[in-house]
């Protein structure tokens, strides 16, 4: 019996269903213990999605706060309430004929850090309740604003209403709110009416299966021989997190949870930005992750694997 395969499998997600259905089917089609994805994308939304597979799902909170990137079509003139092509139109207006620079100073008003308040509709929970079951139900609940940044934002095309554009922006970030807000400054409202997701945590929608293309693989082979073609191994996962190749001492040390200091970790620098650090072995095998306290001196294992 072949051992089991873990680590990530990108996603091009479809339009017209929802993250976890997808997960569902990529687990049943690949015939999987266990799988999930690392941060939703609303139904409407296509493009990447990173699903875990097997002891990856151990690391699917690494990949949380990973800078994203998409491109999304505005619709100027129509607001909706869910601030995406699928929600109730609440209100309409007529759009002026901006020229390119009216709406390029516009859209740049919104790089660097803002303050965006989280829609109504949305996967946030209050007292353990997702906002947009709440709102459904008519009790909606707004959650205060909060800070995120957007590292780039560039204009592809402007044909009115439609307005294509591009954003790279840091995780926690609405690309809905964010095109609600842009019409809002502009002065006629409008929705997302589009939204692709291009890039999560350095992965590229260009690494990406489509549901299509797995299905078609699993007709002609077994799950674990599609596994190895199509999966991201464990250390290969988190391309942007620090990493130390382990020697003998300190392989043999974590895979018997021996508490680890500093001084195992030899010409290592603790200065470096990056919170986490992996640990793979001499023939490159994810061992752990481990979280260093402030100075340094306290390495805490976040996981570990055999």
């Amino acid at each position: 019996m072949p051992h089991e395969l873990s680590g990530i499998v990108i996603i091009d997600k479809p339009a017209g269903i929802s993250s976890a259905a997808v997960v569902t089917m990529v687990k049943k089609k690949l015939n999987v213990r266990k799988a999930g994805h690392t941060g939703t994308l609303d139904p409407f939304a296509t493009g990447v999605l990173i699903c875990c597979i097997n002891k990856a799902t151990k690391l699917s909170r690494f990949f949380l706060k990973a800078n994203k990137k998409y491109e999304a079509v505005l619709y100027l003139g129509m607001t909706t309430d869910t601030q995406d092509s699928t929600g109730k139109i609440i209100s309409t207006c007529e759009v002026k004929d901006y020229s390119n620079d009216e709406i390029a100073k516009v859209f740049n008003r919104f790089l660097g850090e803002i303050k965006q308040k989280p829609p109504i509709y949305s996967a946030l929970k209050h007292k353990g309740v997702p906002l947009y079951k709440l709102a459904r139900n008519g009790n909606p609940v707004s959650k205060p604003a909060r800070r995120v940044e957007i590292f780039d934002i560039k204009i592809i095309n402007i044909k009115l209403p439609h307005i294509w554009f591009e954003v790279l922006c840091s995780a926690g970030t609405y690309i809905r709110t964010l095109g609600h807000d842009i019409a809002s400054e502009l002065g006629c409202g409008g929705h997302i009416k589009e939204l692709k997701r291009l890039e999560n945590n350095g992965f590229d929608i260009t690494d990406a299966y489509s549901l299509s293309d797995i299905e078609k693989k699993c007709t002609h082979k077994y799950s674990h021989d599609i596994l190895s073609e199509i999966i991201i191994g464990m250390s290969d996962c988190l391309p942007d997190m620090s990493c130390y190749i382990a020697d003998k001492v300190l392989t043999n040390k974590i895979l018997h949870g021996i508490r680890l200091s500093a001084d195992d970790l030899k010409n290592y620098n603790f200065h470096k930005k990056n919170d986490f650090i992996k640990i793979v072995d001499t023939d490159n095998n994810l061992l752990t992750v481990l979280e260093p306290d402030k100075h340094g001196n306290k390495l805490t294992y976040c996981c570990v694997f055999n």
